[in-house]
């Protein structure tokens, strides 16, 4: 059986570590890279760090970041997320510390771009974000720049269901920050991929039913692991019943 994984979320803006709340609302949590060593020590399976301002101002990814938060050695795999405007972009974000990366802006702007991504990475390596929300039965695919909502593209889906993107990242922009407050159809959309679910994901027994479908592989989790120390530790324990990766600090050394 394919193994589920538990996505511990940091949210950079203006280069700090915060507690988003609909991508409107922000409180301070400190530095991104002393977040990514807690939820290394604590056993999440992948460290999404996205930064959720370099779009918007027009800036690539934020390297140096990146490669302040691998110099602390992490031992769990590192997703980054934020300004990747090329193939370039993409290669420098992977050289400086990512093990994969992760792009939602550049699938409006450019998909020709994106379908390239995974030329020198893999397509293993890409992950395509998508912010939506659902209203009177319709999904919307959320541009954070504008504020505007649209039905999915032509393009977009081709992409999807090329094989050139890996997994497809689910994001309820509207509940995201907010306790158990995920939309569960968001997850019946059908890519002809696998899909993580973020966003307004918080209680165990809502972390289970997501992670018992077929379609999705991981779940992100931000704001909710901030609230006490080991948070990671915590929902494994009560997610013990399901096929959970091993934490890192679990896995048997392999000897040559």
């Amino acid at each position: 059986m394919l193994k589920k994984r538990l996505i511990g979320v940091i949210t950079v803006k203006d280069g700090w570590a915060v507690q988003s709340f609909g991508y409107e609302r922000y409180l301070p949590l400190g530095r991104p890279e002393v977040l990514a060593e807690n939820l290394d020590r604590w056993g999440a399976d992948e460290i999404l760090l996205q930064c959720i301002d370099r779009s918007t101002g027009g800036l690539g990814p934020d390297l140096q970041l990146l490669e302040r938060v691998a110099a602390g050695g992490l031992s769990t795999p590192l997703i980054y997320s934020g300004g990747i405007q090329s193939v370039e972009d993409a290669v420098a974000a992977v050289r400086a510390g990512a093990d994969r990366v992760c792009v939602d802006a550049l699938l409006h702007d450019d998909i020709a771009v994106a379908s390239r991504l995974g030329g020198p990475l893999g397509a293993q390596a890409i992950i395509a974000a998508l912010p939506v929300s659902r209203a009177d039965g319709e999904v919307a695919w959320f541009d954070y720049r504008s504020g505007k909502t649209s039905a999915f593209s032509t393009e977009l889906l081709d992409l999807l269901k090329s094989g050139a993107v890996s997994e497809a990242l689910i994001i309820d922009h509207r509940h995201e920050g907010n306790s158990a407050a995920f939309d569960p159809a968001l997850v019946d959309l059908d890519f002809g991929l696998t899909l993580i679910a973020f966003g307004g994901i918080s209680e165990p027994e809502q972390i289970a039913s997501l992670l018992q479908r077929d379609n999705v592989v991981a779940v992100g989790i931000g704001n909710f692991l901030n609230y006490r120390e080991h948070a990671v530790q915590a929902y494994r324990s009560a997610l013990d019943a399901l096929p959970l990766r091993d934490p890192i600090y679990d896995r048997p050394l392999a000897i040559s």
